[in-house]
């Protein structure tokens, strides 16, 4: 994978920092990478718990030591630093600077997800040594035209009522499903986690506004001949800190809509006093925006996928998705308590 000059082998070991984030959904960067990264992971950083194991601590489905700093992560041949934790705001906290100056010392290259850059840091790398800031605009962007309404292909577009609900997990998840049923499907990551995964994609959040549209817009059409197009969301609609839903809109002109939502909450997560509107409520506004008064063709929200991890047993988590189901009439699934196949299916 190429990107800058950053060069990320799919062999090369990487170690995933989550200081006081293994536990938290700060820690979505590193449990993502986690979960599905084809790196070899040969450990995660956060000495409050050192000596334990991710699939004990972490809710990993992959067991992973967790170690307390740089030198045990060198010490099992970790050869790359990825910055697991997404904080908000998504800038570096001072505290990093340290422990990211010590693996750099000792011959680490950096995956830095966050708007602060450490390319400039460390401009006089020895060769095979680099930094991979993800969030940089990609060069030579225009303006949206919605070109995509014009393609014959399905395009989902993964939506949510908060941020950090699961879009980029339920979107990977259905992706694979297809591709194990023969569909020809593509993923465009659209933020940081998924880029580093997928070693492709924009970083929305980087990219000026004027472009944004554009960004996304390019990004589905190199896509063209894919049978299924799944496009990570980013953000809410109804969240006052997210700018990214009318890019990826107009950017994808989806053909059809996945929503994302987690058992049991009923507002954001960073703000309480904002409600999360009823779910059909919610379906019809994001459907009504994307068509726009007739001017682009509607998408149809085709299945929910329901983050269900913090409830305990499978019994309730499926409860919880047949309340829906029964609510809205559309398919709801955890993809990756219950599979992805009856999402794929309805997207067919």
């Amino acid at each position: 994978m190429e990107r800058g000059s950053a060069v990320l082998n799919r062999d090369q070991k990487l170690a995933i920092y989550m200081e006081g984030a293994v536990d938290n959904s700060s820690g979505k960067m590193g449990h993502g990478i986690l979960r599905y990264s084809p790196n070899p992971i040969t450990c995660v950083i956060d000495r409050h718990y050192a000596g334990r194991d991710m699939k004990e601590v972490g809710g990993s489905p992959l067991s992973c030591p967790i170690v307390a700093g740089i030198d045990e992560a060198l010490a099992l041949g970790s050869e790359v630093l990825v910055l697991g934790i997404a904080p908000p705001g998504g800038l570096i906290p001072d505290d990093w600077y340290p422990v990211i100056a010590h693996a750099v010392a000792k011959g680490m290259s950096i995956v830095n997800g966050l708007h602060d850059l450490l390319g400039p840091r460390y401009q006089a790398l020895p060769t095979g040594q680099w930094i991979w800031d993800i969030r940089i605009e990609p060069p030579n962007l225009a303006p949206g035209v919605g070109a995509a309404r014009h393609l014959s292909n399905r395009r989902a577009l993964m939506i949510g009522t908060d941020m950090s609900i699961g879009k980029m997990t339920a979107g990977l998840e259905i992706v694979r499903i297809a591709r194990e049923r023969g569909v020809r499907a593509e993923f465009i990551a659209t933020g940081q986690i998924g880029i580093t995964i997928t070693g492709s994609g924009v970083p929305l959040d980087a990219v000026r506004v004027d472009f944004a549209s554009g960004a996304i817009e390019r990004e589905v059409l190199n896509a063209k001949d894919a049978d299924l197009v799944v496009v990570e969301g980013q953000g809410a609609l109804i969240h006052p800190g997210s700018t990214a839903n009318l890019p990826l809109l107009r950017g994808s002109c989806p053909t059809h809509l996945v929503l994302c939502h987690r058992a049991g909450q009923h507002a954001l997560q960073r703000m309480p006093d904002i409600a999360i509107p009823p779910l059909a409520d919610y379906i019809r506004m994001y459907e009504d925006l994307g068509e726009a008064c007739g001017t682009f063709p509607r998408p149809r929200t085709r299945a929910v996928c329901l983050n269900t991890s913090a409830v305990s047993s499978d019994a309730e988590a499926l409860r919880a998705c047949e309340t829906i189901e029964n609510e809205l009439g559309i398919p709801c699934v955890d993809p990756v308590r219950h599979s992805a196949d009856r999402v794929v299916a309805a997207l067919s």
